[in-house]
């Protein structure tokens, strides 16, 4: 395994979102914004889940979507999967907070991957509820690894969440 390498696996929408009581159409999701603030600090490989059937633009159809998902217990299809994580010695998890805990398709493509002996990094984005149980979930998803401190950004802040992102990164 080679020294120090380090990947980051997310899953980001853009589209009509929610921010600070508002909707607004994003071109890039704020999970994805984060990513990039990290690239811009780490050399990092980088793994974007995507659903195979893109949730709809629509936020409230998506909403309603990731609470069936939720509630279901899916698995949904993804677009393209991460097979190995054995060449990675830090693995950064990005995602928003949906209903409490990780998009389904996140759990879609963790299940899959040997956390032993990894350092997870989890980074979440959410309109006011922080990592909720996110930390926990990943306890579960990413068994055998040294779970760290979850960084959480308010989607309305993700402009001026720069520094903040560095700071984290230097613990």
């Amino acid at each position: 395994m080679s020294q120090n390498k380090s990947i980051i696996i997310y899953y980001s929408r853009n589209g009509e979102n929610y921010l600070s009581g508002d909707m607004v159409d994003l071109d890039v999701g704020n999970t994805e914004r984060i990513t990039n603030y990290i690239l811009e600090v780490i050399d990092a490989d980088v793994f974007k889940v995507e659903r195979k059937e893109d949730y709809p633009f629509d936020y409230r159809e998506t909403v309603e979507i990731a609470k069936v998902e939720r509630s279901e217990d899916m698995r949904p299809e993804l677009r393209n999967t991460l097979e190995s994580i054995e060449d990675y010695d830090t693995i950064y998890i990005g995602t928003p907070n949906w209903c409490g805990t990780l998009p389904m398709v996140m759990y879609t493509q963790l299940e899959q991957l040997d956390f032993t002996d990894k350092t997870v990094k989890p980074f979440v984005t959410h309109e006011g509820s922080g990592s909720t149980k996110i930390v926990k979930d990943l306890e579960k998803l990413c068994h055998g690894a040294n779970i760290e401190e979850a960084l959480a950004i308010h989607g309305s802040s993700v402009d001026d969440a720069r520094s903040q992102v560095i700071e984290w990164l230097e613990q």
